[in-house]
């Protein structure tokens, strides 16, 4: 019993690993597509972003194909043509809204695949409208967690800051948007992801099961952000 407790130990604690290694290549990814995507430049010698942000990725040893398939998704290129992108509305367990958004080279394949994890993790797709209410339409930009980052935010005029374990999210009006993503990067700050994206209307508290149903659709390579009625 010892040896099978010492082994699940050791099994615990490389899945942790293997879940914060993901979480750090999902943040990566998400820097190299913005990157490219705000420029449409794939040549990293002539977009300092996407320099920088490939630069982290070796420094975390994101493999190369990783990196181009990052690449390729910020510039909207998939396997079987121009990426789509896509909104999803979900229910989750226990009262739980959900929107995901994100791009696909085929959104049919994509749409079945998450309807599938939906359905071995007690939740479902809802239909248009049906989620969206609970949310308002933000601004939603990404930054490193740092009390400098934090002024900062403040001083460009955000309507508020959430934090989230090494990064925060910032928030501002639809308008505001691209105003105070510029003033963010004047200031040298990197962003990590932005998007015109939500915030909830209102929030429950995050329940443990919640975070196994979030991690899952979190994985999946197509889903770039989450939005969701807890805290």
């Amino acid at each position: 019993m010892a040896g099978h407790s010492h082994w699940s130990n050791i099994k615990r604690e490389k899945e942790k690993k293997d879940k914060k290694r993901a979480k750090k290549f999902s943040r990566i990814s998400k820097m190299i597509m913005t990157a490219v995507r705000e420029t449409g430049e794939k040549d990293p010698e002539m977009n300092s972003e996407l320099k920088a942000a490939i630069e982290k990725a070796k420094e975390a040893d994101m493999p190369k194909e990783n990196i181009k398939k990052a690449i390729k998704k910020g510039a909207g290129e998939g396997q079987e043509g121009k990426l789509e992108d896509f909104t999803l509305e979900v229910y989750g367990p226990e009262g739980l809204a959900v929107i995901l958004k994100g791009s696909s080279d085929n959104k049919n394949r994509t749409v079945t695949e998450i309807n599938q994890i939906l359905k071995r993790r007690g939740g479902k797709l809802a239909k248009p409208g049906s989620v969206a209410w609970l949310f308002n339409r933000k601004g939603v930009i990404e930054i490193e967690k740092s009390e400098e980052n934090e002024l900062s935010a403040i001083e460009a005029g955000v309507e508020d800051i959430e934090y989230k374990d090494d990064s925060m999210l910032v928030y501002t009006s639809p308008e505001g948007f691209t105003k105070i993503k510029k003033d963010l990067k004047d200031k040298g700050l990197e962003i990590i992801s932005s998007d015109l994206g939500y915030k909830p209307k209102t929030e429950i508290k995050l329940e443990k099961q919640y975070e196994g149903f979030l991690e899952k659709l979190e994985e999946h390579e197509e889903v770039e952000n989450i939005y969701y009625t807890t805290k």
